[in-house]
């Protein structure tokens, strides 16, 4: 008799909790992840992103104990990717690898199907990559003051390669004029393999490129890197300094990748999520990895990445309007 009263209250506790709406998201938050997560990589498989994205979902699979499926949906803006999160389930089992590109798609497009502040819950970042200031092997030009200084002397005859207009290396290489106040020619090319045999034939005199897709060209000597945009010389190329360090101070482009949810997402699974990130990036053969690619390992809170967020898209969206850069 007494079993069967505490089972019915316990019954009768139980419902209660659901008629307040109070039990499933508790359940749901508890039992997170209860399937494999889906982590959407807004850009094609191969690149910086998605490599650094299957780097840390298979360490961060351990931890979860459960499957972390890359969804590679490539686009302009990484727009579609982004939306696809944006309107998903807020369970925490459909992610979005943001990026910059997210920030500067902010400023870029005249009109996007989400707010990328309102309508995404920040994660943490996983790590930053620099850019570079590359030159071919045999240029005469041997630091960021030669290029400055050619550049003067001779206005609008200096030539930039990046890829595509309102990538984040067309904004670094258009914050870099602005900064330095040289009148240069940016060129834009489709992709990075055609910006190196651009530079490596002499067609260009010099590219504004992302680091890790580079090296293998530096270390073969086919180009030499004169400085990396970011506010900290790369560890796998300190000699080189950095574009501050090189006579522009204030000057600094990165670009980074993170995670990021449906916004009302609960915060304990937002939670569970970062400290499953964290512990990833946290083990040495991780980090060698992702050095390997140009990228720097680096966590952060919700709030760290959600302040990143927003004054990347205050920064790049001044340089889009300074640039006079047409909105897509």
């Amino acid at each position: 008799m007494n079993n069967r009263r505490l089972l019915f209250t316990r019954r009768r506790g139980l419902a209660g909790l659901f008629s307040l709406g109070l039990a499933p998201s508790a359940f749901a938050q508890s039992s997170y992840p209860d399937r494999p997560i889906t982590l959407i990589v807004p850009f094609a498989p191969g690149g910086i992103a998605d490599l650094t994205a299957r780097a840390v979902a298979k360490e961060m699979s351990a931890t979860l104990k459960q499957p972390i499926v890359i969804d590679n949906r490539p686009s302009a803006g990484a727009i579609v990717g982004a939306t696809a999160v944006s309107r998903a389930e807020p369970d925490g089992h459909t992610v979005l690898l943001m990026s910059n590109a997210n920030a500067v798609s902010a400023g870029l497009f005249r009109k996007l199907p989400f707010d990328v502040q309102r309508d995404f819950a920040p994660v943490t970042l996983l790590g930053t990559f620099d850019l570079a200031l590359f030159v071919n092997q045999n240029s005469p030009l041997k630091s960021v003051r030669d290029v400055i200084v050619q550049a003067k002397a001779a206005p609008g005859k200096l030539t930039i390669g990046t890829i595509a207009s309102g990538s984040t290396q067309h904004l670094a290489a258009e914050l870099f004029k602005s900064m330095a106040q040289i009148d240069a020619v940016v060129v834009p090319y489709k992709g990075t393999p055609a910006v190196i045999t651009a530079l490596r034939a002499g067609e260009i005199d010099l590219a504004f490129e992302i680091l890790g897709p580079m090296l293998s060209q530096v270390q073969a000597q086919a180009v030499r890197a004169l400085a990396v945009t970011s506010d900290k010389r790369f560890a796998g190329l300190a000699a080189v300094p950095t574009v501050q360090e090189s006579g522009l101070p204030g000057y600094m482009a990165a670009s980074w990748n993170a995670l990021a949810l449906p916004a009302k997402t609960p915060a304990p699974v937002v939670q569970r999520l970062q400290r499953a990130a964290q512990e990833a990036l946290a083990l040495p053969a991780l980090q060698a990895q992702l050095q390997a690619l140009g990228v720097r390992a680096q966590g952060s809170t919700p709030e760290q990445l959600q302040q990143l967020l927003a004054d990347e898209i205050r920064r790049w969206s001044q340089v889009i309007q300074a640039a006079k850069i047409e909105l897509q």
